[in-house]
């Protein structure tokens, strides 16, 4: 026969069944979570058998139960401060409750030690580091981004306009065009690069110009007066037939001096004339 394997507190036979061994006795699960599980600081219920208990100085807690007493954060598999009241904090609300714990590591900051105040905060002196590149501030100027600190060059790297030419960021000044920011060191002519920033200039094909580059690099010329044509001042409309572009104000026929603007004419050569000239020809 089997020998009999039965709960210390029931008798109920245990053979094949799930069983929890306390102070050298086999106890059913139910007896355990009945007699012999601890009860929960937090919640002030037994830790079960099936439960996952945490123990911290003869106290018991069931596992989702240990959290922070102020933000409620788990503190299972986090550093965390037990204080003299009996609450458990995470490092964070230790230290804001303390008020002289470094908020970089949490431990306390000692008296005469190298530290910096900020805010009403204090950090040990090695701990005050940039958020992005994770090196200590010590000396250098320093902004904030909410509750991140970060050093000038780590804040304009990441939160400052990027030039739409150099793709550096913009720290001070720049100018805008087209809803893009610029250095102004960076808007300047294609050809002479003169800064434009204040003067007057012209875009072509995603290029910018002065105006006196823009009429000799780029502007078309006037098939009557061979000047170009740039659309600043008088005469900014423009007429273009078979290749050739005039100012308005030239399109005129070569004989009378007609304005040709809008009306019919004829073309003989490299000039224009309205319809009675052209018939005197």
């Amino acid at each position: 026969m089997t020998e009999r394997f039965d709960c210390f507190y029931c008798r109920d036979n245990l053979h094949g069944k799930k069983y929890v061994q306390k102070d050298e006795k086999h106890v059913c699960t139910k007896c355990f979570d009945k007699i012999c599980a601890n009860t929960c600081v937090e919640c002030r219920r037994p830790i079960g058998a099936d439960a996952k208990e945490l123990t911290h100085k003869n106290r018991y807690w069931h596992e989702d139960c240990f959290r922070c007493a102020k933000c409620y954060a788990p503190l299972a598999s986090e550093p965390f401060n037990a204080r003299d009241d009996g609450k458990i904090m995470c490092g964070k609300c230790g230290s804001r409750e303390d008020g002289n714990r470094c908020q970089g590591c949490y431990k306390v900051v000692l008296p005469g030690s190298q530290n910096v105040e900020y805010k009403k905060k204090v950090w040990h002196e090695d701990c005050f580091k940039c958020f992005e590149c994770k090196l200590p501030i010590r000396a250098q100027s320093f902004l904030n981004k909410g509750d991140d600190i970060y050093c000038a060059p780590c804040h304009d790297k990441k939160f400052s306009k990027k030039c739409f030419h150099c793709k550096q960021p913009i720290t001070t000044g720049g100018i805008s065009y087209q809803d893009q920011p610029w250095h102004s060191e960076c808007f300047v002519c294609r050809t002479c690069r003169k800064t434009l920033a204040g003067a007057r200039f012209t875009a072509h094909e995603n290029d910018i110009f002065c105006v006196d580059c823009y009429k000799t690099d780029v502007a078309k010329k006037c098939h009557g007066c061979k000047n170009p044509i740039t659309g600043f001042g008088h005469g900014t409309n423009v007429v273009n037939y078979e290749g050739f572009s005039w100012h308005e104000y030239c399109f005129n026929c070569k004989k009378c001096c007609l304005s040709m603007a809008n009306k019919r004419f004829v073309l003989n050569g490299e000039h224009i004339y309205c319809a009675d000239c052209a018939k005197k020809l």
